[in-house]
């Protein structure tokens, strides 16, 4: 019990260090880290920035794009938003404001200074969802193909331990009509393993 007692007390001390992170003084609405972690999470959701409506919520995924990877995964806001079960550990914790075709890339100072920090902190995570390219690019480094699409495709590569995915927004409505695939013969296998996790 007191391995547990001392995991519990250093994510404690983990979250209140990013909580009071000041590194990003440009911050449009300022800063409000959102994540979501606890030592005992089997799957981590790997994205990019919280979004503005994010931001004023205070809430990840609590949008159109979560009710979505929701469906993807098979499971409801109650299952996802329970930090024993679901680790949300995005690219950046905070919103990175906007430029003309959407949000700003997660600023690259966030992960460096808290990613490998808090994900230790995670032991015992056994599947890692990688959402969108800053996600691909961090977890896979140079170990992807040319395009998002390609790696996604390539899916069976990371599995079971990591599933690159697009991004669940409805922006990219275009890319799932183009790739059936997706939804055809990926989706079924995520499902299944979440479902063996929880």
């Amino acid at each position: 019990m007191a391995k547990i007692d001392i995991q519990a007390h250093d994510i404690s001390n983990a979250l209140k260090a990013v909580r009071d992170c000041t590194q990003c003084t440009n911050l449009p609405l300022g800063p409000r880290p959102i994540l979501q972690v606890d030592p005992t999470a089997k799957i981590l959701i790997a994205g990019q920035a919280p979004g503005r409506v994010t931001h004023h919520k205070g809430i990840p995924f609590d949008d159109p794009s979560g009710n979505r990877l929701r469906d993807w995964m098979g499971i409801d806001r109650d299952t996802f938003y329970n930090e024993k079960h679901i680790a949300i550990l995005p690219m950046a914790f905070c919103y990175p404001g906007t430029e003309k075709n959407g949000d700003l890339p997660p600023p690259p100072q966030c992960a460096e200074i808290w990613r490998k920090q808090l994900l230790v902190k995670l032991p015992n995570i056994r599947l890692t969802l990688l959402i969108g390219k800053y996600a691909l690019d961090w977890h896979l480094s140079r170990n992807q193909a040319k395009t998002l699409t390609e790696t996604v495709k390539g899916w069976e590569a990371y599995w079971p331990s990591m599933l690159p995915m697009p991004h669940p927004s409805p922006r990219n409505n275009r890319w799932l009509k183009n790739n059936p695939w997706f939804s055809d013969q990926v989706l079924p296998r995520l499902k299944q393993q979440v479902s063996l996790l929880l």
